[in-house]
């Protein structure tokens, strides 16, 4: 199994001040090696603490470039850098109808909020019970109450909230799944990484035009499988 080392878990030792710090050299650092561009995102990367998001006893390693462990089966949250790459790909903007399949933490749902505004709206679905309320607790603990968050199978998209003008696929699949192509608006665009759990995936960007659908690679990238019944592994819900 390929990936990144994980830190060993320890009490905090870092103060609010120095992760507001580190927060600021991230969001310089995404930006001089070119994943963050937009100046919408790079405001919400500074607006929004991840440290929030990340479990106590990995909260000093926030803004390391390694995934964390968090609760629920498999669960991480990603690499800071993971944010802009697939927020950017997919050109997020205010006013988007956004779907996030795979909560993780609540942090990548609050990005998004933040981009989208007011005008727009975040659905954010995932398949863990463990990871679902972890987000979900993290996001109104922090205020994103009109975030929904949706316990579900994402691989079948929320269909009662489509269409949605971008959705962001957080876990490895076999194939892009069909309910998510066709819960995408016109004009709309999908990111997700499409490859075997156990080697490098391709994060593939979908576009859709008049109803043509356009496929490109963005990166090689490395991700944990999707559940559901579209998914790696077919877990029913």
């Amino acid at each position: 199994m390929i990936g990144w080392p994980i830190p060993p878990p320890r009490i905090p030792r870092k103060t609010k001040e120095v992760l507001a710090l580190e927060r600021r050299q991230k969001v310089d650092w995404l930006v001089r090696n070119g994943f963050l561009k937009s100046d919408r995102l790079k405001e919400a990367m500074l607006k929004v603490p991840r440290e929030e998001f990340v479990p106590y006893e990995y909260r000093d390693y926030t803004y390391l470039e390694v995934p964390l462990p968090l609760p629920g089966l498999n669960a991480t949250i990603s690499c800071p850098h993971s944010y802009p790459l697939f927020y950017e790909a997919l050109q997020l903007r205010g006013g988007d109808r956004f779907l996030e399949v795979g909560s993780g933490s609540g942090y990548s749902a609050a990005l998004a909020r933040e981009v989208v505004g007011d005008e727009g709206l975040v659905v954010t679905i995932e398949i863990d019970e463990d990871t679902y309320r972890f987000a979900k607790d993290n996001l109104s603990r922090l205020g994103y109450y009109d975030v929904v968050v949706i316990l579900g199978d994402g691989s079948k998209g929320y269909a009662p909230l489509a269409p949605y003008a971008k959705i962001a696929v957080t876990a490895t699949c076999p194939s892009i799944p069909q309910p998510l192509i066709e819960q995408l608006a016109d004009g709309g665009r999908l990111i997700a990484p499409v490859g075997p759990p156990d080697d490098v995936q391709k994060l593939m960007l979908l576009s859709k035009d008049g109803g043509k659908l356009k496929m490109e690679s963005v990166e090689e990238v490395l991700y944990v499988p999707l559940r559901g019944e579209y998914g790696w592994i077919k877990t029913t819900f």
